[in-house]
């Protein structure tokens, strides 16, 4: 896998309409996207850190953020745009796979005037954390929820791709996680090994495009934040290149 310019970026997503739905570290994706569709360089950290801002390359924050109170908490939202004259890529902030805020978000897709092209998909650590005792077996019927109800609300031109979740540190300090412990003996890293597992199979059974991501970092701790969670610019321009190829696969289209 080469390195991709922004020309051969904006050629392949040329005239689509992606959309990516999930956590910090899916926003991080949107972000490096939203750059690499207009230029050759990485993301900042600062831009990497920023939650909520009005603006980032060129976006717009459409709802949430800092339009309302910003926050840790479950109910927190954050939509973000991006479009130019031949590209549309938009983001929503999730803290759970599947919720009522999902079904709006996928009946807001539906009745929009531009149908997606391309999703882009991961939900896992707010899940497995912050939803009380039982939130595995939660997330486990969720994600059947899920994959099912995409499978109904899809149009089949439309290509999902789960992204598995990517590796955690030993030691997390990120805020959004709650201070006490997990209730359950094994640690978050192992935890999302389980859930990445799960995750795939069902996505996978339900017809649906899988990029394991773990498996791509398993290695990369050099580019892991201090806080366990997050990923710096080089990860993520990696992961970018990871997936504009895994697209550019399930298209037919043959990148220089």
């Amino acid at each position: 896998m080469g390195r991709l310019l922004a020309s051969e970026v904006q050629q392949l997503l040329h005239n689509k309409f992606v959309v990516i739905l999930g956590d910090s570290v899916q926003r991080a994706v949107y972000k490096d996207l939203v750059l690499l569709l207009q230029k050759d360089c990485l993301l900042t950290p600062s831009q990497l850190k920023a939650k909520g801002e009005l603006t980032f390359e060129q976006d717009k924050l459409v709802k949430g953020g800092q339009l309302g109170p910003l926050h840790n908490g479950t109910n927190y939202r954050e939509v973000r745009q991006f479009s130019s004259d031949h590209h549309l890529v938009r983001f929503y902030f999730l803290t759970r796979v599947y919720s009522k805020y999902l079904e709006a978000i996928l009946e807001e897709l539906q009745s929009g005037e531009h149908a997606p092209d391309l999703i882009i998909m991961n939900s896992c650590l707010w899940d497995v954390s912050r939803y009380g005792p039982h939130s595995w077996n939660s997330y486990l019927q969720n994600l059947e929820n899920l994959f099912g109800r995409l499978g109904e609300v899809l149009p089949e031109s439309c290509l999902l791709v789960w992204n598995t979740a990517m590796p955690v540190g030993k030691k997390i300090t990120a805020r959004f996680l709650p201070r006490k412990p997990l209730p359950w003996a094994i640690p978050l890293r192992r935890i999302v090994v389980h859930a990445n597992f799960y995750s795939s199979i069902k996505a996978s059974n339900h017809g649906f495009d899988v990029l394991d991501l773990h498996f791509h970092f398993r290695h990369a701790w050099n580019c892991l934040q201090s806080d366990g969670v997050h990923w710096n610019e080089h990860a993520h321009r990696q992961l970018s290149y990871l997936l504009l190829t895994h697209v550019a696969e399930a298209w037919g289209v043959e990148l220089p």
